[in-house]
């Protein structure tokens, strides 16, 4: 008896336990009662903007703690380098594994009559580029993070920094507590989250398209367990208790479609896990910007999706400059809201081959998708992470 209500205990303060309830609960107040699900986006909304606050503040003090810290400024260029090239390889390779599932499974093969339309007008123009100064200039976790180098390598000059580095920290406590304490309110986010998205869209509308949704997250789930799962078993690590570590990231990003909802908390178990403050304050913030997995598997299947629902062949070489064009623009797809449509505007147009307005097509179920590129795309991150600390012996050996 005692050891039941013991499990019981820890099943009930468990927070990914509630958040998994709410999860569940938003879905079922969505599909049955769609109005009251679609008002319910206020409470979404509250949560990620409230988290989005600590942001800044935690990558600011995390990398000027992180670089004061370090022995060599060498090192941090070193380590930033080293995320930059990996983002590349990394990213690529997501690129390659959506255009070979897509061609394989053929999501696009379907009848188009019976598909939702939706006004994809605003993304469709052909002059529609990606503004690569407006992307710096609204991505503020880019900005944070190169003040916050510069005030790292400042702070890391000065002799006497001690008085300093004292103060930040007690302040990177406090940041980190009240964090701790709002993380408690992830319940009502993800409630609020996934009972509008639901409401909203209806679980109706993903039938038309189920085989694209499925094929989607089928390609995650392949990408997640045997590409980050080989790199991290290269650095012995099992990618098993690496997701049972972020589980409850996993299921906040999962209810409110937002990376963004997990990522102080996810550098925060970084660090627990083993990665040192500087690898975790220069290879998350920038991962959340050029590392992101999931939508690169996501924008290379969504063409070929497109181009097998037009009927479209695509030769090998057009294949290869799709790949090409998106690791350049594919970059632009954070930050800036609608960009992963316009990316897939912009590279359609440069094509030539695929009708731009097929983009209505996927308007419907986008909503639907996004979660499972949140989820690769903070699971990735989470993943360069470790493997560039590994390799810079930035890591402290853990139970992981």
């Amino acid at each position: 008896m005692t050891e039941s209500k013991s499990i019981f205990k820890r099943i009930v303060t468990n927070l990914t336990f509630w958040v998994l309830i709410a999860v569940i609960i938003g879905v079922l107040l969505g599909h049955f009662f769609p109005s009251t699900g679609v008002e319910m986006e206020w409470i979404g909304k509250w949560f990620v903007n409230i988290i989005k606050l600590f942001i800044g503040p935690i990558i600011f003090l995390t990398i000027v703690l992180g670089i004061a810290g370090m022995e060599s400024l060498g090192k941090v260029g070193k380590i930033g380098i080293k995320a930059l090239v990996y983002f590349e390889v990394v990213t690529t390779i997501s690129l390659i594994i959506g255009v070979v599932v897509a061609n394989i499974i053929q999501p696009g093969k379907i009848n188009k009559t019976g598909l939702l339309i939706q006004d994809a007008s605003k993304y469709t123009k052909t002059n529609h580029g990606i503004d690569w100064y407006q992307f710096f200039l609204s991505n503020f976790t880019l900005q944070v993070l190169i003040v916050a180098i510069v005030s790292g390598i400042i702070l890391g000059t000065i002799r006497n920094n001690t008085r300093a580095i004292i103060f930040l920290r007690r302040v990177s406590h406090y940041v980190f507590t009240g964090l701790k304490y709002f993380m408690f309110l992830a319940p009502l986010g993800a409630f609020g989250g996934m009972a509008y998205t639901v409401g909203k869209f209806g679980l109706h509308t993903l039938l038309p398209l189920a085989k694209l949704m499925v094929t989607v997250y089928c390609t995650m789930f392949i990408f997640i367990i045997g590409v980050l799962g080989l790199i991290l078993r290269y650095y012995k690590m099992s990618i098993w208790k690496f997701l049972g570590n972020i589980k409850e990231e996993l299921l906040i990003v999962l209810g409110t479609s937002s990376s963004e909802a997990a990522l102080p908390s996810i550098m925060k178990k970084l660090e627990q896990m083993g990665c040192s403050k500087p690898v975790v304050g220069l290879v998350v913030p920038t991962g959340y910007s050029f590392n992101l997995d999931g939508t690169s598997i996501y924008l290379s299947m969504a063409i070929i999706f497109l181009a097998q629902l037009y009927n479209v062949h695509l030769t090998t070489g057009e294949i290869i400059s799709i790949i090409g064009i998106l690791m350049l623009t594919s970059k632009g797809a954070a930050g800036v809201t609608g960009s992963g449509f316009i990316v897939l505007a912009s590279t359609l147009t440069a094509i030539h081959k695929i009708p731009v307005e097929g983009l209505a097509f996927l308007l419907g179920v986008d909503k639907f998708m996004s979660e499972a590129r949140a989820i690769t795309n903070i699971i990735g991150n989470g993943v360069a992470t470790i493997a560039i600390a590994k390799s810079e012996n930035e890591f402290k050996t853990s139970d992981t």
